[in-house]
């Protein structure tokens, strides 16, 4: 019995062994007794998260792969979550308790994982996963890079990113047309921002929604006083600003008062 990979669910069910161990590998596992895997298809990933000293939870929304882990791995227990993780309340789920998340991710909400891990950055002290390669790397990219941008900001704003290591579209059934990467996130030590944390989101969406223009131009919906923009900040480009200078800039937008 095996699964059979569905186009609208993005699967790509992983095929090398080595390639699973070096994903699960990824986890540090400190300051976290749980982990809940993203997408497990037929548990490639899942086998070796099971050998680790945590307890492991998984979450697919494919019935079938569903079935095939219940007959396959009778270590998982009463740990299968049969759902939509963007969905579900994983706050009541793991009674506010610390949990790292990791998977190989289908590529369609591979962004929206991150932005809901984000939303739970209370709970998720680690994050590690495949992503498509572009978007591990533009989630890692630094100021100045052509690829950052909005997912860079936020997520480095509370976690210190890291990527791991690139994999190739061969190890794959059915194989991707592009190469993957493995990427980490740790959430930092002190991830409480000095500064109003929706607002900062709406800066930084606002901004990169123009990235080519000034930030005078493309913050204009948030009217802003003419004061506030002779500040030389407002000359540069969002992709000009490191993630402690975006920081910065909202402090300045709340004091104008927005």
């Amino acid at each position: 019995m095996s699964v059979k990979a569905k186009k609208h669910l993005g699967q790509h069910f992983l095929t090398d062994e080595s390639i699973a161990q070096q994903i699960a590998d990824s986890l540090i596992g400190s300051n976290y007794s749980k982990v809940l895997e993203i997408g497990p298809g037929m548990g490639v990933l899942t086998k070796y998260l099971l050998e680790k000293p945590y307890e492991t939870f998984v979450v697919e929304i494919d019935k079938e792969s569903v079935d095939y882990l219940q007959a396959h791995y009778l270590k998982l227990n009463n740990n299968i979550f049969s759902l939509d993780f963007l969905r579900h309340d994983w706050q009541t789920a793991f009674k506010n308790e610390q949990f790292a998340i990791i998977g190989n991710f289908p590529y369609n909400i591979s962004t929206q994982i991150v932005f809901k891990t984000l939303e739970l950055r209370d709970q998720i002290p680690e994050f590690s996963g495949m992503f498509q390669k572009e978007v591990a790397e533009r989630i890692c990219s630094k100021k100045g890079s052509k690829v950052y941008g909005i997912l860079s900001v936020l997520a480095q704003a509370f976690y210190d990113v890291e990527y791991l290591f690139t994999v190739p579209p061969t190890v794959f059934n059915p194989p991707p047309k592009v190469d993957s990467g493995v990427m980490r996130m740790t959430r930092k030590e002190n991830y409480e921002l000095p500064c109003d944390e929706k607002l900062l989101f709406k800066v930084v969406k606002t901004a990169f929604q123009q990235r080519r223009k000034t930030l005078r131009n493309s913050l204009k919906t948030l009217n802003l006083s003419d004061k506030l923009q002779e500040d030389i900040i407002f000359a540069q480009r969002p992709e000009q600003l490191s993630v402690e200078e975006f920081i910065a800039l909202t402090q300045k937008i709340a004091a104008d008062g927005i």
